[in-house]
């Protein structure tokens, strides 16, 4: 959609800005990043068996698929994606022949029952338009026994990578744009979605991770390059523009050698297929 300027206290719905993950270059440097510290951390904890099958489903630019396959050695990896421009991305990534990237739907994945060892979805859920059904259809995927997984960001709890702006836009008249299904992040929540989905042995961690940036001005810049704000400082005067990026440095401190810290929660699930 085109985006005009906006005024203070302007109300931006999602007719008006959607969020469009359609440049795998600006995704990698901001939330690439931030997905495999979590990641990191959710695979970990994860603890799957060598060997395995797995899906990625919103596999993005392949930032964690890229872990999966660092980390557990899988037999094969399908990694899902409804933008081509992130597909892009993550085909250039040196992965091997296990690893195939293909567009698809969350709601609608392209393969048989029961195909799957392990089906993820990393920092995705809260983006597809029917969470529910995207739980049912990844426990479809995989083989009874298999793994359903899943981390977000805790957005009810305040633990976005970019909270603080999001608070600071709202605190000059622009509500921040935001991910459409953010009340499902809270881990009673996905704890719902697991149950509905008749899956088992239902378990769940919070993640925290930190993010250390050489001086505000490289925070400034990485943090701008996120979807669910650059779509919404494009729209906004540069006045405006202009006293956002102040507040923010008012509200990050630095050390002694200037670097500036960020830190961020994601809420992680995972349940078994009935046998």
């Amino acid at each position: 959609v085109d985006i005009v300027k906006l005024s203070r206290g302007e109300v931006i719905s999602m007719s008006q800005i959607e969020i469009r993950y359609d440049d795998g270059v600006a995704y990698e440097k901001m939330m690439g990043t931030w997905s495999r510290a979590a990641g990191e951390i959710f695979l970990e904890w994860l603890a799957p068996s060598q060997g395995l099958r797995w899906i990625d489903v919103g596999c993005g630019t392949g930032a964690f698929t890229e872990l999966i396959i660092e980390r557990w050695a899988p037999a094969e990896v399908q990694g899902v994606d409804p933008s081509d421009a992130q597909l892009s991305f993550a085909r250039t990534r040196p992965l091997g022949q296990i690893v195939k990237f293909q567009w698809g739907d969350a709601l609608s994945l392209p393969f048989s029952e029961a195909e799957f060892d392990v089906a993820v979805m990393a920092l995705v859920i809260f983006f597809v338009p029917d969470p529910a059904k995207g739980v049912v259809e990844m426990a479809r995927v995989v083989r009874p026994g298999g793994i359903v997984a899943a981390y977000v960001w805790d957005m009810i709890g305040g633990g976005h990578p970019l909270e603080m702006m999001h608070t600071e836009l709202s605190a000059i008249g622009f509500p921040a744009v935001h991910p459409p299904h953010s009340e499902i992040t809270g881990l009673e929540a996905l704890r719902l979605l697991w149950r509905n989905a008749s899956l088992d042995e239902i378990d769940t961690r919070e993640i925290t991770v930190r993010r250390t940036f050489a001086d505000f001005e490289e925070y400034w810049t990485t943090s701008t390059l996120a979807a669910t704000v650059r779509q919404t400082i494009n729209a906004m005067h540069p006045s405006d523009v202009g006293l956002l990026k102040e507040r923010m440095r008012g509200r990050l401190s630095a050390d002694a050698e200037g670097h500036v810290t960020s830190v961020a929660r994601a809420n992680a699930i995972r349940g078994v297929r009935s046998r």
